[in-house]
């Protein structure tokens, strides 16, 4: 997912950017700025948990899919 899309996607989730903006108490326009860039890395698990929208679908960079078989495999490489 494009960061933008995200973005887009946890406003509508939370019912419009104000009430995202209000439930995480920041202002409607540092949500507004992550349209441009993407959602930070300290918020992305305030947003999950205030949208539903799974980690890994706000911020695949730094959070990989869990489900998917390829991260599945590399965990178990990594965990001996």
């Amino acid at each position: 997912m494009i960061s933008n899309e995200a973005v887009m996607r946890a406003c509508e989730a939370a019912g419009g950017q104000t009430k995202l903006a209000r439930a995480l108490r920041i202002s409607p326009q540092a949500v507004d700025a992550w349209r441009r860039r993407r959602i930070p890395a300290t918020r992305v698990l305030e947003v999950e948990r205030v949208t539903g929208i799974p980690r890994w679908e706000l911020r695949p960079d730094i959070y990989p899919d869990e489900e998917d078989p390829a991260w599945v495999y590399r965990a178990d490489k990594m965990t001996g």
